[in-house]
């Protein structure tokens, strides 16, 4: 239901209070100890774990430069060493958390799934005091575990959108837990008393959850039998794709033996070399920023009294889906669109990017949703023709190499009388958005032809055709129909 003005703007003021206590984080060490582990939590969390660890240490090493440039040793070689042995081992010491819950939390279910951050911090900290009791003077704290999981469980909340109550009261539930524990007088200790049994209790859940997630891990579906691989073609020879396994793992190969890899059960339709021009372009953009792209526009949204909700809905209305519908999106990125949808329907989704599609199926498992996804081209589908109720297309094609063939691929694969969707900014909004960002803006401005709608591209057999703009013009919809059989 979209919001009234009356919303929108108590939903602005809280945003901006909100950003208001993260910016004074930076400048306050208490505020900056809570803030500082929620935004590291998830900044790890939109990344892959590789990129994520080094975005994070090049983010602490920038903020305790200052600091470290006044306490380094200067006439002194072993100490000067010494220095930058320990700063190096402090850093990679505060990141391995992150680390560790960004790999294991996506595979536990529920509330759970905030677990892995605490418990790791403390455990972590425990073993090293069991290795090297006296080169490193670590400690353990109650603190430190109850700051961990409640920035987990804020981000973990974030994610899911639960309403303000819900976060008000986890808020208030840390709180209290961490003045308790300041009252009980549990100082920290140098791996002694209560705190010591405390952590060696740590280190066993983590190992249990390690257990427990990477089991739950490798109970994914295969794709051999299901009735979905009917609908797969090649979409090099269009020839039809069956399930086998090659040495050990899962692929799927054509009738004419091309060969096609699954990894972590998506399908890769894909070659590296077949990603040229402005889709490598601008996939580099998406491989970037897939994992923060919901974040900033829900964030953008609330600080700007925008209703998320009614923008979408303003091109996905226009869609004609039915429950047990077969709905294909290309370009699916992170899968929102799909959480506007109804629930009872067969989703598919293809996308250049494999960081999109990482996110997508974090967000499927997120919102309870199933769905098949595909790493593939939309100029070149690799699905058989007639097999969608409906297919629609959101974003990226503008730029997209061969506008025209991706538009006759949704047709070839959607079923006679679909009526299909393409949406994506318009002008006006690459100038006045993507072109003033300091990051996007290298990707957009130089442009040799402005952003237009497709409109004459679509066939002339076609009919229906229609060309909405939405959202003041920030947003073009344009729907057709395929003609029913005679």
């Amino acid at each position: 239901m979209p919001m009234n003005a009356v919303q929108l703007r108590s939903r602005q003021l809280v945003a901006w209070a909100i950003a208001g206590v993260f910016v004074f984080g930076f400048v306050n060490a208490a505020v900056g100890m809570w803030t500082g582990t929620i935004l590291a939590v998830w900044l790890v969390g939109t990344q892959r774990p590789a990129r994520g660890f080094l975005w994070l240490a090049a983010m602490n090493l920038l903020l305790d430069l200052p600091g470290n440039l006044r306490a380094f040793p200067r006439g002194n070689l072993h100490e000067a060493v010494g220095f930058l042995a320990g700063t190096v081992f402090a850093l990679v010491l505060s990141i391995l958390p992150f680390t560790f819950h960004r790999l294991v939390s996506p595979r536990l279910p529920g509330f759970l799934s905030t677990l892995p951050l605490p418990f790791a911090s403390v455990a972590l900290r425990m073993v090293i005091m069991l290795l090297m009791p006296s080169r490193f003077g670590m400690e353990i704290s109650a603190d430190r575990f109850l700051i961990a999981w409640f920035a987990a469980a804020i981000v973990w909340m974030w994610n899911r959108e639960c309403g303000l109550a819900r976060i008000t009261a986890v808020t208030g539930i840390a709180a209290a837990l961490v003045l308790a524990s300041h009252l009980a007088g549990s100082a920290p200790v140098g791996g002694k008393g209560s705190l010591q049994i405390f952590g060696w209790i740590c280190v066993g859940v983590t190992m249990a959850l390690v257990a427990w997630a990477f089991r739950r891990g490798k109970m994914l579906t295969g794709w051999a039998g299901r009735p979905e691989i009917a609908l797969l073609q090649s979409p090099y020879s269009g020839n039809s794709v069956h399930a086998e396994k090659e040495t050990g793992r899962e692929i799927l190969k054509s009738s004419s033996g091309e060969r096609f890899p699954i990894r972590n059960g998506i399908p890769e339709f894909l070659k590296p070399e077949d990603v040229t021009g402005s889709n490598l372009k601008y996939n580099h953009l998406y491989e970037t920023t897939g994992g923060f792209y919901d974040d900033t526009q829900r964030a953008g949204c609330a600080l700007t009294a925008m209703d998320r909700d009614a923008y979408v809905m303003s091109y996905l209305g226009l869609l004609e889906v039915k429950a047990g519908d077969r709905v294909l999106e290309t370009s699916v990125g992170t899968g929102l669109n799909f959480k506007y949808l109804p629930r009872d329907i067969q989703r598919f989704g293809l996308d250049l990017s494999p960081e999109m599609l990482v996110n997508c199926r974090g967000n499927f498992n997120r919102w309870g949703m199933g769905g098949d996804l595909f790493l593939g081209n939309a100029e070149t589908l690799p699905f058989a023709d007639n097999s969608f109720d409906v297919v629609f297309h959101v974003g990226g094609i503008n730029f997209f190499n061969d506008r025209a063939k991706a538009i006759r691929e949704m047709i070839r694969v959607a079923k006679p009388g679909s009526l299909l969707l393409v949406a994506d900014e318009t002008e006006k909004h690459v100038k006045n958005a993507y072109e003033k960002i300091p990051y996007t803006s290298h990707f957009f401005k130089g442009r040799k032809e402005p952003v237009t709608a497709p409109a004459d591209l679509i066939p002339a057999e076609l009919c229906e055709i229609s060309l909405k703009s939405i959202f003041n013009d920030r947003f073009y919809a344009l729907t057709f129909r395929k003609p029913a059989l005679s």
